[in-house]
């Protein structure tokens, strides 16, 4: 192990001891990565190690030991970086709203989405979520960055601040995030039912696409702001204030049909 490693015995010892057993496995793998320019998988290291130094090593211990140093061929950081914003077909949901926002009671439907708060060349994401019934936001998220982690972020904030949210519909659009594995895999977890709009049909989600409007109103253009930070705080206050405060329109009642006996 010495000659292969080109190290003398006493420095082989030195570090033999120590916490990490991987390490000069790793040392040899690497060599075997580099040589190959950053483009080999496990599989061919496992090959190249026999081939270079008559060393024949587990395909999983390579595996594992190419995670732990984070040994990624670079064929995959490509197709990560290209794909890492692209929908998911297979997590895609019928719509379960079918645009019938009138509901009877909290926690029964929710509606969701992301929109972007812009000034002057700067940006940030607001993510919310409204409950369809007194259209109060139940949780919201604002982030530089336009990811899965500022859903899934908003998602798990709603459910601990309502707790039993089993069996409520959250409606979205089909964006990248709400297709995500990750998503999926909270909204199931927590017994929620996810429903999507269909593909470019924003009507789908009126609710939220109106909310998006009467908050850019009545922050951005109501206000003489002088910076991207004021303009996230002025939003953070006004959610603030239409979840307190702000009086919203009444629901129209449904007109009571009566049959010649009761009038």
């Amino acid at each position: 192990m010495c000659a292969v490693l080109e190290i003398s015995p006493k420095t082989y010892y030195k570090y033999r001891n120590k916490e990490d057993p991987d390490y000069y496995d790793y040392l040899i793998i690497k060599e075997i990565f580099d040589d190959s320019k950053g483009t080999y998988g496990y599989r061919r290291i496992v090959e190249g190690l026999k081939i270079k130094y008559g060393v024949v090593m587990n395909g999983k211990k390579v595996l594992r030991i190419m995670k732990k140093y984070n040994l990624v061929p670079m064929h995959y950081w490509k197709s990560k970086k290209k794909n890492k914003n692209t929908r998911n077909e297979e997590n895609v949901k019928p719509n379960l709203v079918n645009r019938k926002f009138d509901v009877d009671k909290e926690n029964k439907i929710w509606t969701t989405d992301i929109t972007y708060l812009i000034f002057k060349g700067s940006r940030a994401y607001l993510s919310t979520i409204l409950d369809l019934y007194d259209r109060k936001v139940v949780a919201y998220k604002i982030s530089k960055h336009n990811d899965i982690k500022l859903v899934t972020d908003t998602l798990n904030e709603a459910i601990a601040k309502r707790k039993d949210v089993s069996g409520v519909i959250l409606h979205s659009d089909q964006g990248f995030q709400y297709t995500s594995y990750e998503y999926k895999a909270i909204c199931e977890s927590n017994s929620i039912q996810i429903s999507m709009s269909r593909k470019g049909t924003p009507i789908d989600d009126s609710p939220m696409e109106s909310w998006h409007a009467l908050l850019k109103k009545e922050t951005l253009y109501n206000n003489n702001i002088s910076s991207l930070q004021e303009y996230i705080q002025l939003v953070e206050d006004w959610i603030l204030f239409y979840n307190t405060n702000r009086i919203k329109g009444k629901k129209k009642q449904k007109r009571k049909t009566y049959t010649k006996r009761e009038k």
